[in-house]
């Protein structure tokens, strides 16, 4: 009997099982109010934007989320790819003394002073408390609206924030509202190791410039 359904090919797919599921995402380094009013610098590869409300996920082992739920500001500060070494000198460090165990068991080690070991420079914000750094050509002053940890989760944290100022580096700047796409370039987290963004390929239909 005649088919017009077209023969199923081979499959050409394998079932994994990834350790981890960062699969190129754009690194932020979020920065947080510590205790005694300095700032804690937290990579973090966790994050996504609708409108101007940034969702984040942190694990709350670290200093982030203990700050966030203190003091309910923070600076999203986006690096390009040039500074992905400072992003590594933060990567096995915490501001969480003494070190919670399971994170010793991964090679972190406490470290109160973020600048200092990432060689990055702290500047003063405008609405928020938490410090920007300044050499991120993105930096979005945010407010925390909603702190949870989900239940099928335990131990991550969902963290909903609201954009209140955005910073960005003049070179990158079209007119006085639009990032211009040719010249930013996300520092992207794929799986575990540090890329740029490639040529560009095209626009969406809905873009302005």
């Amino acid at each position: 009997m005649y088919s017009s359904k077209a023969p199923i090919p081979p499959e050409d797919t394998l079932l994994v099982q990834p350790k981890i599921l960062y699969y190129g995402t754009p690194v932020v380094l979020l920065t947080t109010q510590n205790e005694d009013g300095s700032t804690n610098i937290s990579p973090i590869s966790s994050s996504w934007a609708l409108g101007d409300h940034i969702v984040l996920g942190l694990g709350l082992g670290g200093k982030a989320a203990e700050n966030l739920q203190r003091h309910p500001e923070c600076v999203i500060n986006l690096p390009d790819p040039s500074l992905w070494e400072q992003v590594e000198r933060l990567a096995p460090t915490t501001g969480k003394k003494p070190v919670p165990p399971v994170k010793a068991a991964q090679g972190f080690v406490h470290q109160k002073d973020k600048f200092a070991v990432s060689g990055l420079t702290p500047q003063p914000s405008r609405q928020v408390q938490p410090a920007r750094i300044r050499e991120c050509p993105l930096q979005i002053e945010a407010v925390v609206r909603d702190f949870r940890v989900p239940a099928y989760a335990p131990f991550f944290a969902i963290v909903e924030t609201h954009a209140v100022i955005v910073h960005a580096r003049r070179d990158l700047v079209i007119g006085d509202r639009h990032i211009d796409p040719r010249q930013w370039s996300p520092l992207i987290y794929n799986f575990r190791h540090y890329f740029g963004l490639g040529e560009p390929l095209g626009r969406t239909f809905r873009a302005e410039v």
